[in-house]
């Protein structure tokens, strides 16, 4: 393969542009010191559609907007797969010794649900820890509702992910008897996540740039832990702040951010509250902008002793919220008011906002569907299912609210609830595309294939009637388009689920 000599430092070469196309549709940033890499993943992708001339490939992707194929192998290339199984130990012992067995604390004899979400997955192996360490923590993990969620931009990682089955490599930094206790070999020597584990994982494709998030369609709402590690290095500025913006309305109050030592940044991550441990830092979100109040600290018999911790003042004071205009006479209608609330991720602000406006006039249904949604992005399901049902009682023909109530006895485990109330759903309105695509997700999470089947299949012909730009309802921004893409990778060969 040859490649032209191009001058990469002028604003308007064909290196330049395409790397701004990269960056904007992708997040992937390529300075001018990052050339040689950008140069080396295109060698690989234009070997792989068929160039003989990495620069006739450059030429070619510039002759017209990237369209979603071309970028799914870009990103196969242009993103690095290094990853293990437990990688940076120190941020696992801190979460075994005192942040999940504090959650665990917190949700018992409560709602016993966790949340975690590895955003930038890779091939598995930190999802999978996750899983793992979970496992350890819980035993009784059959009275828990667990979500441990892997998404990435690269499907093929994702479809690796998903076979989970690793080879000797991915085991470099793990214990001596950890393959024997959660994997079975194969015999083509690879070593397969065990049934129990696997079980508790799902693996999404997300663009952290260009997709919604959170939303109560995708599932990314809620969170308690998030990882997103090795990833933000790769964005530009812009697209790093928007990114941590997102992540932080996506985790609960009180729920931690993980990032690579290398990522932290206390201007970047100035609405969190910062935790120090020897060799690892983590981000905690407190709307009330001080560290959220802890219950004691209660090590698992198999824990390590817990690190030594202290909460770091801010480097530089939080940015001031987004002004609200005040409630009164004059002044917008509270449900409009909690709107932009819930617009800003402000969700407990808009719930509270609502709840207060309901003493002095009757609410409508609009007012009960926006109080729903905020609860339940709160991970409030119980009061959200509650909002949901006296949005139902004040409009029973409204197919959204039906919907809505079904998501959220999904977070809450209740699936043949769930699938009620979607059936509902489809008699009011045959056309909903997301009730469609739930209803398949759920056959196939019960390994029903053929229901699975039909339902995808409805969904797909659906899209097709649509824009790829067209917003689907009840999404909170979920394009027919990347819908469609969503549903290709589930079906592809290989892809269980």
């Amino acid at each position: 393969m040859t490649t032209r000599c191009l001058s990469d430092r002028d604003p308007e070469t064909p290196w330049a542009r395409l790397s701004e196309h990269i960056a904007e549709h992708m997040g992937l940033h390529f300075p001018h010191e990052r050339l040689a890499d950008l140069q080396r993943g295109l060698a690989g992708a234009a070997d792989e559609w068929g160039f003989d001339d990495v620069a006739a490939c450059v030429d070619w992707l510039l002759s017209a907007p990237l369209n979603k194929a071309q970028l799914q192998v870009l990103a196969t290339h242009l993103t690095v797969g290094e990853t293990y199984f437990f990688r940076d130990k120190k941020t696992f012992d801190v979460l075994a010794s005192r942040v999940l067995p504090e959650l665990i604390h917190a949700r018992r004899g409560r709602e016993q649900r966790l949340r975690l979400w590895s955003a930038g997955c890779c091939s598995g192996e930190e999802a999978y820890s996750l899983a793992i360490l979970l496992h350890g923590l819980l035993p009784d993990l059959a009275d828990w509702h667990v979500t441990i969620l892997g998404t990435d931009i690269n499907a093929r990682f994702i479809r690796k992910a998903v076979a989970g089955s690793y080879r000797e490599w991915s085991f470099r930094d793990a214990p001596s008897d950890f393959k024997e206790r959660y994997f079975n070999r194969t015999e083509d020597g690879y070593y397969a996540i065990r049934p129990e584990i696997k079980q508790l994982v799902t693996f999404e494709h997300v663009n952290l740039v260009e997709d919604i998030y959170p939303s109560l369609a995708t599932d990314t709402n809620a969170m308690d832990l998030i990882f997103c590690r090795n990833v933000l290095m790769y964005f530009t500025p812009a697209q790093t702040t928007k990114v941590i913006k997102n992540l932080h309305h996506a985790l609960m109050d009180g729920g931690w951010l993980a990032v690579s030592p290398s990522e932290a940044s206390q201007a970047l991550f100035a609405q969190f509250v910062t935790l120090n441990c020897p060799g690892v830092i983590l981000y905690q979100k407190s709307d009330a902008g001080s560290r959220a109040s802890h219950v004691p600290w209660a090590p698992p018999a198999t824990a390590t002793p817990p690190p030594e911790a202290t909460s770091a003042p801010p480097e530089a004071p939080p940015a001031p919220p987004p002004e609200v205009p005040p409630l009164g006479e004059s002044g917008p209608a509270p449900c409009a008011v909690a709107a932009s609330l819930y617009e800003q991720g402000r969700y407990g602000e808009a719930a509270d906002t609502l709840l207060a406006s309901f003493a002095g006039h009757a609410p409508g249904p609009g007012a009960f569907a926006l109080l729903a949604r905020a609860l339940a992005n709160q991970g409030r399901l119980a009061d959200a299912l509650a909002w949901c049902d006296r949005w139902i009682a004040a409009d029973k023909m409204d197919a959204a609210g039906h919907y809505l109530r079904a998501v959220v006895l999904l977070e809450h485990g209740r699936q043949d609830d769930a699938r009620g109330s979607l059936q509902r759903v489809l008699y009011l309105e045959p056309t909903f595309v997301l009730a469609h695509f739930a209803l398949g997700s759920l056959a196939r999470s019960r390994d029903k294939h053929d229901e699975a089947d039909k339902h995808l299949a409805n969904t797909l012909n659906l899209l097709s009637r649509l824009q790829p730009h067209d917003v689907l309802p009840e999404s909170d921004g979920l394009t027919a388009g990347r819908l469609t893409e969503t549903i290709t990778a589930m079906t592809a060969p290989g892809n269980t689920r």
